[in-house]
């Protein structure tokens, strides 16, 4: 869980079938405090994450920068070299749920969205969707 550094960026592949690919950074702020090599106080760890297709455009749509979010995943590395021919090591976490953890109301920045109910379970296994939910807000068709 952290606060968005910016807004997600959302590109689209190409290729046979185009996927939308959205990335963003989560400023999450570490429990215990701890110092730098340079001997400055580092309070937050800043974690990159690619969510795919769905999710993806949800996040460019509704995610804000400064929102709180919480978001789960595996993690993945990887490598490429720059420009200057140096090898630049990366690590993701590729999104398999993201959600708002704050709501609208909870005064913590304001930034205008809200967490709907959660949904109860109906009968025939599907999940109804809670009153007051627009269908244009669902992240699928």
């Amino acid at each position: 869980m952290g606060r968005l550094t910016r807004d997600p960026d959302l590109r689209y592949s190409t290729g046979e079938r185009q996927m939308a690919i959205a990335r963003y950074t989560l400023a999450v702020d570490r429990r215990g405090r701890s110092r730098s090599a340079d001997g400055t106080e580092q309070t937050a760890d800043f974690i990159n994450c690619v969510a795919f297709d769905k999710a993806g455009e949800f996040a460019e749509k509704y995610f804000h920068q400064g929102m709180r979010v919480l978001v789960s995943g595996r993690l993945q590395t990887g490598s490429y070299t720059n420009k200057d021919g140096q090898k630049v090591y990366t690590t993701d976490v590729i999104v398999d749920d993201q959600e708002f953890a704050d709501s609208k109301n909870s005064g913590e920045g304001g930034t205008g969205y809200s967490r709907p109910a959660p949904a109860q379970a109906a009968t025939d296994g599907f999940m109804n969707i809670p009153d007051g939910v627009e269908d244009e807000g669902l992240p699928f068709n």
